[in-house]
């Protein structure tokens, strides 16, 4: 993995070696450097290692996901903002099979830094809003959950947040009291 740095210095030389191309008379390498050097730039803005983390996730590989996140060393010095954010994004759902307290911590670690989707940032107010539910916090859970219906602009989200919105109102129907009435009689 490149620094961030590097690759804005890659860049810079090869479109420097493509101008030198198209000095020369050869038109065609300078096309072939200029194409290169977006390469460089597409991974300044998606760093590779996030993107093959997502490769792995979409086969359900949390472990091979996690060896591609684990060899970003430093993410505050080799990413830009939204990658942080993404890199935070995956770990806390790489983390939230086993430890929610930890999860909560990159969930809203990658939701201050932000990310560049609106649907993966209502699938984070989503993992936090359900967080926030098994923490009985309902009203937080309640706030994220509209956040996360808001966020979700082509519904992609629409029967898991349902889902936890019939979680919700269950966990807030009141038990019967078991006890006399004002009529003698009892409840069951």
């Amino acid at each position: 993995m490149f620094n961030k740095n590097i690759k804005l210095v890659l860049t810079a030389l090869i479109i420097g070696l493509s101008i030198w191309q198209f000095i020369e008379g050869n038109i065609g390498n300078g096309i072939m450097y200029i194409l290169l050097s977006f390469v460089f730039v597409f991974l300044y803005f998606k760093n590779e290692m996030i993107l093959l983390a997502f490769l792995r996730l979409r086969k359900q590989d949390f472990p091979g996901a996690k060896k591609w996140l684990d060899r970003i060393k430093n993410p505050e010095g080799a990413l830009v903002t939204k990658q942080q954010g993404y890199y935070n994004y995956l770990n806390g759902l790489m983390v939230s099979q086993t430890n929610m307290n930890e999860a909560e911590k990159y969930f809203k670690k990658a939701e201050k830094l932000g990310l560049s989707m609106s649907s993966d940032m209502a699938m984070v107010k989503l993992n936090l809003a359900g967080v926030a539910m098994t923490k009985n916090r309902k009203r937080e859970a309640e706030t994220l959950l509209a956040e996360a219906k808001k966020l979700d602009k082509h519904n992609m989200l629409g029967d898991q947040i349902k889902m936890m919105q019939q979680q919700m109102k269950k966990a807030n129907i009141p038990r019967q009291q078991y006890g006399r009435s004002g009529r003698g009689g009892r409840y069951r």
